[in-house]
C-alpha cells in the first residue's frame, strides 16, 4: 500500500509507541494465562483483565517475557550499531540467553545455541520451526523499515532465520510487518480487513473465518487467533482481552495482538491501569526505541525531504 501522503512524525511516532508499548503489555498480561484452557481461565479469573503477573512463570506483576524482551534485543542492536547487522542481532540474542532469561523457547534456544557454537547466522530448514518464536519479534524490523517493503521482507526473514526457517513463519513475518506499515500509514481497520483477507486468499492455511479456536505455539494458530480478535473488536482494550483469554500461548498472542491493535488504536488507546503496572523500565526503553526506529526508517527519511 502506498499511502498518498505520509503522516505527520508525531502520528506516526505515536502509533508506533503504541505498537511497541501493547506488544509489551500484552506480553505481560498474557502470560498469566499461558498454557491454560479458555475453560481454566474462566474458572480461576472469570474473565482475565487485570496484569497480575503470576502464571506458571511466577512472574511479578507487570513483568514481561521473551517476546519483549527479544523485541528490545533486536531494537538495541539496531541502534547500537546504527543500522541494520544481523550478527549484532545475534549476539545480543547470546548475550540474552547468557543472561537466564526468565523463558526461552525451545526452538529459539536451539538456534541461538547454533550461533554461540558455529557462529552461524541461518539454521537450517525445518517443518519444525514453523512456531510463533520469529514472528513476536519482528516489530522492531517494521519500526526500523517503516517506507520499503523491500527492506522489510529482506530484513524480518534474516531475523527470522536466526532460529526459525520455514515457509510459513517467513510469510507470517512478512505480513505482520506489512500490518504494522499499513496501521502506522493510517490505514483504518476496515482497510486492513480488506488486505488481510487478500492475504489468506493467497495463504490459505492461515484462514481464520469461521475461527478454529486453537491459540497454540504453531505459528498458523497464533495467526488466526490474533486476527480473529483484531478483526471481531473495535477497542484495544477488547482485542487483547478476548485474545488472552483464549489460554494456550497467551504471553505471545498478546503481545501480537497489543502490537497491531496499538498500532491501530494509538499509545493513548491503552488502558492507563495496564500501563502504570507494567515494569518501569520496560516501559521506557521500548518507548525510546521505538522513536529512535522510526526517525531511522525510510519513510521519515523521505518526509524530512533527506
Amino acid at each position: 500500500m502506498q499511502p498518498e501522503h505520509i503522516p505527520e512524525r508525531t502520528q506516526i511516532v505515536d502509533k508506533a509507541k503504541g505498537a511497541f508499548v501493547g506488544l509489551a503489555v500484552g506480553d505481560a498480561l498474557g502470560a498469566t494465562c499461558e498454557f491454560m484452557t479458555p475453560q481454566e481461565i474462566k474458572q480461576q479469573y472469570g474473565v482475565h483483565k487485570q496484569i497480575i503477573g503470576k502464571g506458571w512463570l511466577y512472574l511479578k506483576a507487570g513483568q514481561v517475557t521473551d517476546d519483549t524482551e527479544m523485541s528490545m534485543c533486536i531494537g538495541r542492536a539496531i541502534r547500537n550499531s546504527n543500522g541494520w547487522n544481523l550478527g549484532a542481532i545475534a549476539e545480543a540474542f547470546a548475550d540474552w540467553m547468557r543472561g537466564r532469561p526468565v523463558d526461552v523457547g525451545s526452538t529459539c534456544a536451539r538456534g541461538i545455541r547454533n550461533y554461540i557454537l558455529n557462529q552461524s547466522l541461518e539454521v537450517a530448514p525445518s517443518r519444525w520451526s514453523a512456531g510463533n518464536g520469529a514472528l513476536m519479534r519482528m516489530l522492531p524490523v517494521a519500526l526500523y523499515t517503516l517506507g520499503s517493503e523491500e527492506l522489510l521482507a529482506q530484513y524480518v526473514v534474516e531475523q527470522a532465520h536466526l532460529t526459525h526457517n520455514n515457509p510459513l513463519s517467513d510469510v507470517a513475518c512478512i505480513f505482520f510487518g506489512r500490518l504494522l506499515h499499513y496501521a502506522m500509514m493510517g490505514a483504518s481497520l476496515s482497510q486492513l480487513f480488506i488486505y488481510t483477507d487478500d492475504f489468506v486468499g493467497n495463504y490459505p492455511d492461515f484462514r481464520y473465518s469461521p475461527y478454529p479456536g486453537k491459540s497454540s505455539a504453531f505459528v498458523v494458530e497464533t495467526v488466526q487467533t490474533v486476527f480473529h480478535f483484531l478483526f471481531s473488536t473495535t477497542t484495544f482494550e477488547d482485542a487483547l482481552i478476548g485474545t488472552v483469554n483464549q489460554g494456550g500461548d497467551a504471553d505471545t498472542t498478546g503481545a501480537l495482538i497489543g502490537m497491531l491493535a496499538g498500532a491501530v488504536y494509538g499509545e493513548d488507546a491503552i488502558p492507563k491501569r495496564w500501563l502504570k503496572k507494567l515494569d518501569s523500565r520496560v516501559y521506557s526503553e521500548v518507548g525510546e526505541l521505538s522513536e529512535y526506529l522510526v526517525d531511522q526508517s525510510p519513510a521519515l527519511a523521505i518526509n524530512s525531504g533527506d
